[in-house]
């Protein structure tokens, strides 16, 4: 008796055979594509077979789901089956021919077992598009058809099932059930792919749905190269999603870059095309792993202004002399000093404790660990309304490489870890037995939504929102997504909403298009919920044909809404420049893209006082300490530096909706340089000072913070590692009513002087898109907005104060803002020995 016949006998599995799973009927309307297995007939193991009858495909679960074990753990059996295909690997086979193939998996007991495998578990397929290219992902688990969630859904994920569809190498994700709601069945709620595999399940990072995943949150792909920006790229062998060695497409096929002249400014040109914020570092020596197939590009000669890597001046395409151990790499990395993370849990909200430092994460020793500690790091994660407590020992494994913390010592008031008192960074007497483990109560922050009631009429969905909880409310009728009308929208109509979405806590209206303009149709206008139905199809409104709305009517709820008030407490010690929502919700920073709210806390904006109320301000400005708010002088050429005429607004998002953190502070004194004309563009800078003692004028808090003032002398290196204006600016001709922010490039002097000529002098600097293709300016920002650029530790260094320009968006003629650098012994003097008022 063989083994797998011992086995079989010991275990008495039950056998589900593969080629008996059907598939229930489904009905696919006629305007629709479904991609998806050629036969209409039962699943059959049909492929993948030699011709002497042994199976060699490379599916590797068995029929039930479960993980095939490597055939090597069964050397005796390797052995008494010889050139049978068995060997380090976890692949279905039948060695012994039988008519289905099969493999070891491990029990829950752990106890061994034998399945056989489902050869078309894994399949995938697109439904619901206008073409067999586009469509709702589904795919096929253990006998049924079901979606991904888009929770994490990517361009890479994507182009990982266009690739497994035979549909070609590129796929663009689409979220919130682009292309409709399926039967209601999730199967995943990640994928995680690294975009170089052949199919999903040779995905390492798949993990199965947990409960946030609901109708609206189907993921959809299209399998087709996108339009502009250049050669699509991708990072392929990195630990982390923003690193890897840089691949190009081009001709059909995905290459790699040769690494002669590979440098950082190449690097920042490819975090900027692939929408990566973070420090750009390049890599050479195939850091990441060789890659394979054709070196398309080298000798790539970027100067840092290019939004995509194939405007770089470069060899033509397949010109080297390079082999694939100099392929480069590229690291966009968002991480800096301080930034902490729970692992070894499936939970976001608990796990060991890790620090960033210096370019590595490393744990914590647990000495003299008390929930004040614990506090301290929840508070840093975002779960700060929960209670907060130190895990037993070991309950989230022992770290591996640094131990970088000891002797931590905390009040439980601090803003973040590195605020409380601790040891020299990797000074310490521990070993990882003595890791920290930390659990946090969610208290209403989770993303995850409860159990759905059984809901009758159409479907909601909330997007563009920063969690799951908000967003702008679309409805899915008549076979479509469609937008609600703000007209009468109230707090009763989002609790229906938010009650519709399973969500049991206080909802809050928004209108004024918060969340951003949708597109497409408009389906309701003038909802009228009593705040007893259960859903928003059994509240009185009309419909697409009686509205007089447009997008930036559209309506939007927060769910679970806690508000969180200002005060004018003791001031919260921050470090200038940071940003600290970062950590948690990280997303690109594109041209002319929406913020997030806080993303930018040092953001103030100049009203005058008798046009406060309207829906764009004056000008922009910067928040430089608790006291002191810089600006640019222009902005008081036509009203005067009377302070009594303005108001200062901190922490303000959209410009029509008060939001939680947003301050309405009147200045008390405005400082013009004594050197600036109203004719002219020169010393264009200005000082605010806030009412207060001095060092308290400002409680700061998560939305509300200063941003760093360049270190005296300090000149970057070739270029800083990313640049961004902030502001309320025009796009398509309009005001924004929620804060824009936009990635532009520094330009060299010269291309300045070319420019502008003598006007333009040494204290100034421009930046800007040189490409017609995409085009990115001070437009989308305010006069006298910052500037900002990342500097070491991740600090954003107030870099420039937008100034002055021809046109708006002019490939010729970029943006030119007060270079703050200049000004720094005046500001010094300005706010250290301010003039009397």
């Amino acid at each position: 008796m063989t083994d797998k016949e011992a086995l079989k006998g010991l275990f008495s599995l039950s056998i589900a055979w593969c080629c008996l799973i059907s598939v229930s009927g489904e009905v696919i309307s006629q305007d629709t594509y479904l991609n998806t297995l050629q036969s209409a007939a039962p699943l059959s193991c049909s492929e993948g077979f030699t011709e002497l009858g042994y199976y060699n495909g490379s599916v590797s679960q068995t029929d039930s789901g479960s993980p095939c074990l490597k055939w090597t753990e069964f050397p005796d059996y390797v052995l008494q089956y010889p050139s049978r295909g068995l060997g380090d690997h976890s692949y279905c086979r039948n060695p012994d021919r039988e008519s289905n193939p099969w493999c070891f998996f491990r029990q829950s007991s752990g106890a061994i077992g034998w399945a056989y495998c489902d050869c078309h578990q894994g399949a995938a397929r697109l439904v619901g598009g206008s073409s067999p290219q586009s469509g709702r992902l589904e795919v096929y688990l253990n006998g049924q058809w079901g979606a991904v969630c888009d929770t994490h859904w990517t361009d890479r994920d994507a182009s990982v099932i266009c690739k497994q569809l035979g549909l070609g190498e590129i796929g663009t994700a689409l979220q919130h059930s682009y292309f409709g709601p399926g039967s209601g069945l999730f199967h995943y709620e990640r994928l995680g792919c690294r975009g170089n595999e052949n199919s999903l399940l040779d995905c390492r990072s798949r993990k199965f749905v947990t409960s946030d995943c609901n109708h609206g949150n189907e993921a959809g792909v299209v399998c087709a190269a996108p339009e502009g920006n250049g050669a699509p790229l991708r990072l392929v062998g990195g630990l982390e999603d923003f690193e890897g060695r840089v691949e190009v497409y081009h001709d059909g096929r995905w290459g790699t870059i040769c690494d002669d002249q590979w440098d950082d400014i190449d690097a920042e040109v490819v975090c900027r095309q692939l929408g990566l914020g973070g420090v750009p570092k390049a890599w050479t020596w195939a850091h990441f792993g060789q890659g394979s197939g054709p070196i398309f590009l080298d000798r790539l000669q970027c100067t840092g202004n290019e939004l995509s890597l194939e405007e770089c001046p470069h060899n033509n395409w397949q010109q080297h002399n390079c082999d694939h151990m100099e392929d480069a790499g590229v690291s966009c990395n968002p991480y800096t000093d301080g930034v902490v993370r729970l692992v070894g849990s499936d939970s976001p909200w608990e796990g060991r404790l890790e620090v960033y430092h210096s370019g590595d994460w490393g744990t914590v020793c647990d000495d003299n660990w008390t929930e004040h500690h614990a506090k301290v790091v929840c508070r840093q994660l975002g779960f700060s309304r929960g209670r907060a407590e130190v895990a037993s020992d070991g309950l989230y494994g022992e770290g591996t490489g640094l131990i970088l913390l000891d002797e931590v010592q905390c009040k439980g008031s601090e803003g973040t870890l590195l605020s409380c008192g601790h040891a020299e960074w990797g000074r310490h007497d521990c070993s990882h037995s003595e890791d920290v483990g930390v659990r946090c109560e969610r208290g209403g922050e989770t993303n995850e939504v409860p159990g759905l009631p059984q809901i009758t009429g159409p479907l909601v969905r909330l997007v563009a929102g920063e969690s799951r909880k908000e967003g702008r409310v679309e409805v899915f009728l008549n076979g479509q997504w469609g937008s609600v009308c703000d007209d009468g929208w109230n707090d009763i109509n989002a609790a229906v909403v938010c009650r519709q979405l399973g969500f049991i806590g206080v909802s809050k209206a928004r209108s004024m298009a918060y969340f951003g303009e949708g597109q497409g149709l408009i389906h309701l206008d003038n909802v009228r919920c009593t705040g007893a139905e259960t859903s928003l199809g059994e509240c009185p409104a009309e419909g697409e044909d009686a509205h007089d709305c447009r997008h930036s009517e559209d309506a939007g709820v927060i769910c679970d809404y806690v508000p969180e008030p200002v005060g004018d407490g003791a001031i919260i010690t921050q470090t200038c420049g940071m940003r600290p929502n970062t950590q948690r919700r990280r997303r690109r920073i594109i041209g002319g893209d929406k913020s997030i709210r806080g993303d930018w806390p040092w953001q103030a904006s100049l009203w005058l006082k008798s046009q406060s109320k309207g829906n764009h301000p004056l000008c922009g400005a910067t928040l430089i300490n608790s006291c002191w708010v810089l600006t640019a002088a222009h902005c008081f050429k036509r009203f005067g530096r009377d302070p009594s005429r303005y108001v200062l607004r901190l922490g303000d998002y959209h410009t029509e909706e008060r939001d939680d953190f947003e301050r309405s502070l009147s200045p008390e004194l405005i400082v013009i340089h004594r050197k600036y004309h109203s004719q002219g563009s020169e010393y264009d800078i200005a000082l605010l000072r806030l009412k207060g003692t001095e060092g308290n004028c400002v409680a700061f808090n998560p939305h509300t913070n200063s941003a760093c003032l360049p270190a005296p002398g300090n000149k970057w290196g070739k270029r800083p590692a990313a640049c961004v204006i902030t502001g309320w600016g025009i796009t398509d001709s309009d005001y924004s009513r929620t804060l824009l922010q936009a990635w532009v490039p520094l330009l060299p002097t010269w291309k300045c002087k070319k420019r502008y000529g003598e006007r333009y002098t040494s204290r100034m600097l421009c930046a800007g898109s040189l490409s017609d293709s995409r085009r990115v300016d001070s437009c989308q920002g305010d006069s006298g907005g910052p500037l900002v650029c990342q500097g070491e530790g991740g600090r954003w260094v107030l870099t420039g104060i937008i100034s002055w320009g021809h046109g708006c968006g002019d490939p010729s003629f970029p943006g030119v803002y007060t270079r703050v650098s200049r000004f720094l012994r005046w500001i010094d003097q300005i706010t250290n020995n301010p003039p009397k008022i």
